[in-house]
């Protein structure tokens, strides 16, 4: 028996990634009565993380569409309706009905499924294992609804929402702001995405997070000198040594000796969890908003692949072709404002991460080395970390040690 109807299929926005719920749709790149395959982008979004392409888990021929430019839309919303034609039923032979089973007594009703238990096998996909595995979740703690308890993609990410979910606090109400109008002209325009979201989460990791500045100043008159030296390597292989670069070389190093901040507090479980990978986020001003993208295994990278990646990564960003995956995953962030001058300033920690340095401007101070004033280059950094979990004296150690390797770079060699 064929069957050649065609049935209406809605495509909704699909799971973006962890902590994405929503975005604002900045261009259709279909009409209707095109041909949609799968795989094939429909919309531009903008996301809290980057502008991402869209693309379509259906295909068949686009009979509606169901958002508009600037519309701001949320996960699981429909964006298009699709008329796909129907697939052939195979033929089949006709046989008689089952009879229907005796009904059960109440007292018998069918349990739902025990719990597994932590020496049982959970029952879930490889792929499904992978993405709890990609987004820190502990599957066997997952509750399935398919057959028999198992698994699913949607169930690991609707575990993932829940623990989001329990982990947020209720935002402060801000105060009524006065009518500036009755002193003088006022024009409003809306936050981009990136800036809305930034205000929310910059508010609620001050209100949550109990944080602590440390100060120090690193003697880098010989690093530079080794930057100029060997500067024009990184060219070659098409980077640039910058000092963040090699910043998060010795960052790297740095959460391997101090591995307390290579952590995030799961107070929901009152746990500390330990990262064993070293994941560098870098703040890169654009013109959009502040991003973070991640350099990964920087303990597996010399400094000049380090470089080029960062340069790459840099641009990428400020094109705006960055993914949210590229902006997740971080053990630490460095947020480098010395281009822009300042002496210092106090960062916020971008949670779950439990510290972020900053790096200020660079500048020559006199100072006493053997009894005698001597030009030297010192390079202002500031730590902010959350004090749940890092004690002063460990981030005063901290950074004093970074300041040292970055003076010294056999001590990373030594101790890392």
């Amino acid at each position: 028996m064929s069957l050649d109807r065609a049935m209406p299929v809605k495509f909704a926005l699909p799971d973006l990634g962890e902590n994405i719920e929503s975005g604002d749709v900045i261009r259709i790149l279909v009409a209707i009565g095109d041909r949609l395959a799968e795989d094939q982008a429909v919309i531009e979004l903008e996301t809290d993380k980057a502008v991402i392409e869209v693309p379509s888990s259906i295909d068949g021929t686009i009979t509606e569409i169901l958002v508009q430019q600037g519309d701001t839309i949320a996960v699981g919303q429909p964006i298009l309706e699709v008329e796909a034609a129907a697939a052939e039923a195979p033929a089949v032979e006709e046989v008689p009905p089952a009879p229907a089973p005796a009904p059960m007594p109440r007292e018998q009703e069918a349990a739902p499924p025990a719990p597994t238990s932590p020496d049982d096998p959970v029952p879930a996909a490889p792929s499904t294992r992978r993405l709890a595995r990609e987004i820190g979740v502990d599957i066997a703690q997952v509750q399935g609804t398919g057959p028999g308890g198992r698994i699913s993609i949607d169930d690991v990410k609707a575990h993932s929402k829940k623990l989001h979910a329990a982990r947020a606090t209720a935002p402060t109400t801000a105060a009524p702001l006065p009518d500036f109008s009755q002193w003088g002209a006022v024009e409003r325009q809306p936050m981009t995405k990136v800036r809305e979201i930034t205000a929310e989460r910059l508010a609620q990791a001050w209100a949550t997070i109990p944080q602590v500045t440390q100060f120090d100043k690193a003697d880098i008159t010989n690093l530079e000198k080794w930057r100029a030296e060997y500067g024009k390597k990184a060219e070659a292989a098409g980077g640039k040594l910058t000092p963040t670069a090699i910043l998060i070389k010795v960052l790297g190093i740095a959460l391997k000796v101090f591995p307390q901040f290579n952590a995030s507090i799961d107070m929901a479980h009152r746990e500390i969890a330990y990262k064993r990978y070293f994941h560098i986020g870098i703040a890169v001003d654009t013109p959009h908003g502040l991003l973070v993208p991640v350099v990964r295994d920087v303990d597996q990278k010399n400094i000049i692949e380090l470089a080029v990646e960062l340069s790459a990564l840099a641009q990428k960003t400020r094109e705006r072709k960055i993914g949210p995956a590229d902006m997740q995953g971080g053990s630490m962030t460095i947020s480098n404002v010395g281009t822009m001058g300042g002496t210092a300033f106090t960062p916020i920690v971008n949670p779950p991460e439990v510290a972020i340095l900053g790096v200020a401007r660079s500048h020559v101070e006199p100072t006493y080395i053997d009894g005698q004033l001597q030009p030297r280059t010192l390079l202002p950094l500031s730590l902010s970390y959350d004090h749940r979990l890092i004690d002063g004296a460990d981030g005063a150690r901290f950074l004093r040690w970074i300041c040292t390797a970055l003076e010294n770079p056999f001590i990373a060699l030594l101790e890392g």
